[in-house]
């Protein structure tokens, strides 16, 4: 399989390379590089969009910067590849309901697939976050604080910050526009490893994202 003829078809003919794929022996390697890359994507955004917190708290976590940083990487990376399991099991789980067929490593291989788009989408976040969080304003709170108030007020007063708010809008309007390239992806991808019409396996996979945009439409809502 030629790899950059495979993944242009993934993104532009995905009914075709799913396919071309079903009929060939399971194989998650390259399914998992996709999502590999992608979770270190999403780490390299975690660090600059993290920077303005570990401002905020530097005065009264002296010296755990770095501990703070390091787990918002590493808590993006795992988070990627836990995202891969819960999207696989989730259509599944909900393609059980329309009779599919096929086992679960397979529909694992076919929604690897579908996480390129999230490169891509990845990339311009990355790119956002590192125009806005140089403009975001923050007062640190002060060494020895205790008083929760004063807490709460500096996080408000960050979250509300012109600068976060517009990478935060701007973030989560870029992940809706990429997850749904990927849901389009994904959605062949469940055709052929569940044996599915493709109305039943638009209806496995638009269902639980649609709730998950709503989701996260509402969350940015109540900021």
């Amino acid at each position: 399989m030629k790899m950059d003829n495979s993944f242009l078809k993934v993104l532009v003919n995905p009914s075709g390379f799913f396919q071309d794929a079903i009929t060939k022996n399971e194989n998650l390697k390259i399914p998992a590089l996709i999502v590999l890359i992608s979770a270190v994507v999403g780490a390299a955004a975690a660090y600059f969009i993290v920077t303005p917190t570990v401002t905020l708290m530097s005065g009264m976590l002296s010296g755990m910067g770095p501990v703070i940083v390091l787990a918002a990487v590493a808590a993006a990376f795992v988070i990627t590849l836990i995202s891969w399991l819960l999207y696989a099991g989730i259509f599944y789980l909900v393609s059980i309901l329309f009779h599919g067929k096929g086992s679960f490593n397979r529909t694992l291989e076919m929604i690897g697939y579908g996480f390129l788009p999230q490169i891509f989408g990845g990339l311009i976040s990355l790119v956002v976050a590192m125009h806005y969080i140089p403009q975001v304003i923050v007062q640190a709170i002060p060494s020895g604080t205790q008083d929760s108030q004063v807490i709460l007020d500096a996080t408000t007063s960050l979250m509300h910050d012109p600068a976060m708010m517009a990478l935060t809008q701007t973030i989560t309007l870029i992940s809706i526009v990429f997850l749904l390239w990927s849901a389009n992806i994904w959605i062949f991808g469940i055709q052929y490893s569940r044996h599915l019409a493709v109305r039943d396996a638009a209806l496995s996979v638009g269902l639980p994202v649609i709730l998950y945009i709503i989701y996260s439409i509402y969350k940015l809502g109540a900021l």
